[in-house]
């Protein structure tokens, strides 16, 4: 089979259902469209509308990679990891059911496996569209990324990853993940106590330990000015990523499809 050199990412949620496509070559993603998804509607019949709508999902790739967009996720260390118990892992992080399917994914760069609750009927669909895929939770792609990061750096960092109702908090050291959790927030004091109060458990020091920001925040909005006023430390981590100028010129990308775009 002739390779096209384009890999097609496709991020699910409960309400959107996006998707991008990389130049493998060029490092560079040429197109993006996201579409919302309501429950109240046969997924399948919406999923028919989005794949004629977009003739783009139509194309061949030699890669498909799906993030299931969801917070139904835990941890575990490898070492402590088994298959059969997976359900009992998530129950005291999430409500769980017995007919409720779970997955996991191995971390490349730390000794942890993430289990999760994956949206099968929505595998499903996918499977008679491409046959095979790669799929993920896409918090292992988020904590995998700063793992990567925090690699020989002996010091503790936060980093607080915002979408438009709740956010995680990751706090990472020389390559190993040292918290992981998804607060659900609504105004900016939610956001800083859910932080600060973190902070005080892992007895961090707003002084010494920093916090890095990424998805739906910017400057100058009242989330950074909180965040701001109470840890010495704050920034925002900026996209490396690449963006085709045609696609820049017609789309707003929006920040939170940092993952999306770095997988």
């Amino acid at each position: 089979m002739s390779k096209n050199y384009h890999k097609l990412l496709i991020q699910v949620s409960l309400k959107k259902f996006s998707f991008a496509i990389k130049d493998k070559l060029a490092h560079e993603i040429t197109h993006f469209a996201s579409e919302a998804i309501s429950l109240n509607k046969p997924i399948d019949e919406q999923l028919d509308k989005f794949f004629q709508k977009h003739i783009e999902l139509n194309d061949k790739y030699d890669e498909v990679v799906v993030l299931h967009d969801n917070s139904l996720n835990t941890f575990i260390p490898r070492e402590l990891f088994s298959e059969e118990s997976m359900g009992s892992y998530l129950q005291y992080t999430t409500k769980v059911f017995s007919t409720d399917y779970f997955a996991y994914d191995e971390l490349e760069t730390s000794k942890i496996n993430n289990v999760y609750v994956p949206y099968v009927n929505i595998n499903n669909y996918l499977i008679d569209k491409f046959g095979t895929f790669t799929y993920h939770n896409i918090n292992t792609l988020l904590v995998e990324n700063l793992l990567k990061k925090s690699i020989q750096n002996p010091n503790k960092e936060a980093y607080a990853f915002l979408q438009k109702d709740h956010f995680e908090l990751i706090i990472v050291q020389n390559g190993e993940l040292i918290f992981f959790n998804s607060f659900q927030y609504q105004t900016p004091q939610d956001f800083i106590y859910y932080i600060l109060f973190t902070y005080e458990q892992l007895v961090l020091n707003p002084d010494f330990v920093p916090l890095h920001l990424l998805g739906r925040i910017d400057e100058n909005d009242t989330y950074f000015e909180q965040a701001y006023t109470y840890i010495r430390e704050v920034d925002i981590v900026q996209n490396k990523f690449f963006i085709s100028g045609d696609l820049l010129l017609h789309h707003q990308v929006p920040k939170q499809y940092y993952i999306l775009f770095h997988s």
